[in-house]
């Protein structure tokens, strides 16, 4: 059975305690060639990609991390460009844009650190965003933080590089491979003309630099270059699995004066940004679309481990986001200014900021 869904509930879920502990979601996806498809797990410096051995032969391959996941459901919230349709989800956070001073924005929905973000911290947005979470570390109160940043809230945020305040992610998601194996891929550059010939320069520079990808000539793309066993994609014999989790334990530890609404407020936006469908398109080779013979459904986990199928409907979520979105208060749309000056000190770690470095 699917348990009806109303404000009441959601409500429930955000303050109860003896409430579910999370609501999940598993979706299975599938390579857009296929199941037998090749797909391109990101790579990382150092080891490639991302797959680990779990001891029994089995390898599981990271598709999308948390933090990418994290990311790419943040943008939902921003208000769109000129000449694109609105976007009613816009309205539902403060639209805070840094002006860099070159007639360039960024909006604090593309901080990578959300309020903790260097980005931040070397605006005039600085002192607003230290008492935040000074307020935060001192009273539990997320209030200001949500009205400046409440995605901060949602998908998490450490103020690594000043207060040390750290925010749980409310909303995660991660993408892994299951039963892969990588395999590698070769290719060979051509010119399209002999530029030795042409008197660009001579045959013997021409035979030193082929081949040498560290040469100025290789890279430039003048002379002949082979790609040799190169990182060639995984081809993936288990599921492509997306989890999604609300995690609603870490939602009720927000208080504040306004606690009650500040919860609803979160976790409206929160179950918009998780019930949200997504782009499937994750990077060059790794294009993912739902498996239609596997339905995925949201479960209510209890602190039992009983699970019970809930019906989470977009329109509908939106609408309780809304609705808690107008009973908290969203913050105001602020345009603030980068100071190269406090990056410059923030770079240094300048004592008079008043802020100190991670340990790591």
């Amino acid at each position: 059975m699917t348990d009806a869904l109303s404000h009441a509930v959601i409500d429930q879920w955000a303050d109860d305690p003896r409430g579910p502990v999370a609501l999940h979601l598993r979706q299975r996806l599938l390579p857009i060639e296929g199941a037998d498809g090749v797909i391109f797990p990101p790579t990382y410096a150092e080891i490639g990609y991302s797959i680990d051995d779990l001891g029994d032969g089995t390898k599981v391959a990271q598709i999308d991390s948390v933090g990418a996941q994290a990311n790419r459901m943040e943008p939902l919230f921003k208000k769109a460009k000129s000449g694109q349709p609105e976007n009613p989800l816009a309205k539902l956070v403060p639209q805070i844009e840094i002006a860099l001073g070159n007639e360039r924005t960024v909006s604090i929905l593309d901080a990578g650190h959300r309020l903790g973000d260097a980005i931040v911290r070397s605006s005039d947005l600085a002192g607003d965003a230290q008492s935040a979470f000074r307020q935060f570390l001192d009273t539990g109160d997320a209030g200001s933080i949500a009205r400046l940043s409440p995605t901060s809230l949602v998908f998490g945020a450490w103020d690594s590089r000043d207060t040390q305040a750290k925010l749980p992610r409310v909303v995660q998601a991660v993408i892994r491979a299951w039963d892969v194996t990588a395999i590698h891929r070769s290719a060979q550059y051509v010119p399209p003309v002999d530029y030795a010939a042409l008197e660009v320069f001579s045959d013997e520079d021409k035979k030193k630099a082929e081949g040498d990808t560290k040469s100025p000539m290789a890279q430039r793309g003048f002379v002949h270059v082979p790609s040799v066993n190169a990182l060639g994609g995984v081809v993936v014999r288990g599921a492509i699995h997306r989890d999604v989790t609300v995690n609603l334990v870490a939602l009720r530890q927000l208080g504040g004066d306004n606690g009650a609404a500040l919860r609803q407020y979160v976790l409206g936006l929160a179950l918009v940004a998780a019930v949200e469908p997504q782009d499937g398109f994750l990077r060059q080779g790794c294009l993912l679309t739902l498996d239609p013979e596997t339905p995925a459904a949201w479960t209510a986990v209890e602190r039992s481990g009983k699970r019970s199928a809930v019906a989470l409907e977009p329109t509908a979520v939106a609408a309780y986001a809304t609705m808690a979105a107008e009973r908290f208060g969203v913050g105001p749309d602020r345009m603030i200014t980068f100071d190269p000056k406090k990056a410059k000190a923030d770079v240094k770690g300048d004592e008079t900021t008043g802020r100190r470095r991670s340990k790591g």
